[in-house]
């Protein structure tokens, strides 16, 4: 099996959020797949095969943390399509058959790569008792994100307040399926970049994801909203860090970003 590392949401190296790629003739059993991906030991590999002519998807896409299979993933995803892209595999639009229906990737003429993903269904709710404890700020709203998130997105005071979050993650797990998004309006919109988030992903073997493509279609909702456009671009404050630009079309949001190949090699067990 030939495995790459990919880097996405950035346009360069050691940035953004690291995946494994691996692109098969056909899924082997679930057992080696998670395996695998705890021998890759990053947030997320991507195991993807290709599927007869014809049909409403051109792809299977699997994606795996170290811990589990997980429902969506943006950063996978667009690792995922950037291979099949830059090694000519696939050219034009993919559409991926996933656990969460038919997504598609896009290659676009500046060299970023546009996700189609179906907006997370946002519900207000009240915040969990433990909650502003566990995460070590004042929480001033709270929203469940709906069955392929599985997170809770909750909004702190300011931007410096989500920078300098130092979550207690064995407390936070207990509140979410997956995990928390925190957010915040930008500090300063002219710095390129409309509001900031971190994500929290315990109960997935992730302490802190890097840069979160399935977050922002919650993000991009929630803060489409409160700002009054549909276009918007999301700052990632992890320390690898990264953009994602979100585009909210009602029951679908789009998010586009870069990927850079950081490893190709092969995989011999």
């Amino acid at each position: 099996m030939r495995i790459r590392i990919v880097d996405a949401f950035t346009d360069r190296p050691f940035a953004g959020n690291p995946a494994g790629v691996l692109i098969l003739d056909a899924f082997p059993d679930d057992e080696r797949l998670q395996k695998i991906a705890l021998e890759v030991n990053h947030a997320e590999t991507a195991f993807a095969h290709r599927l007869p002519d014809g049909g409403e998807a051109d792809w299977a896409l699997r994606w795996f943390t170290p811990a589990t299979e997980v429902n969506m993933c943006g950063h996978a995803t667009l690792a995922t399509a950037h291979v099949l892209h830059s090694t000519g595999v696939h050219e034009g639009p993919v559409r991926f058959a996933t656990r969460s229906g038919v997504l598609s990737a896009a290659p676009r003429a500046d060299g970023s790569i546009t996700l189609d993903f179906p907006t997370a269904p946002l519900t207000a709710v009240d915040v969990p008792a433990g909650v502003t404890q566990a995460l070590g700020a004042e929480v001033l709203t709270a929203f469940d994100t709906g069955p392929n998130i599985g997170d809770l997105l909750v909004e702190v005071a300011d931007e410096k307040t989500v920078h300098a979050l130092a979550p207690d993650l064995k407390a936070l797990g207990a509140h979410s399926e997956r995990g928390i998004i925190a957010t915040a309006r930008a500090e300063d919109p002219g710095r390129g970049y409309d509001f900031v988030s971190r994500c929290f992903f315990p109960n997935v073997g992730i302490d802190e994801d890097p840069v979160t493509g399935s977050a922002h279609t919650a993000l991009a909702p929630y803060w489409s909203e409160r700002l009054g456009r549909t276009e918007l671009t999301g700052l990632q404050a992890s320390p690898r860090s990264g953009r994602v630009r979100t585009e909210l079309r009602g029951e679908r949001t789009l998010l586009s970003g870069r990927a850079v190949t950081t490893i190709d090699g092969e995989l011999l067990a």
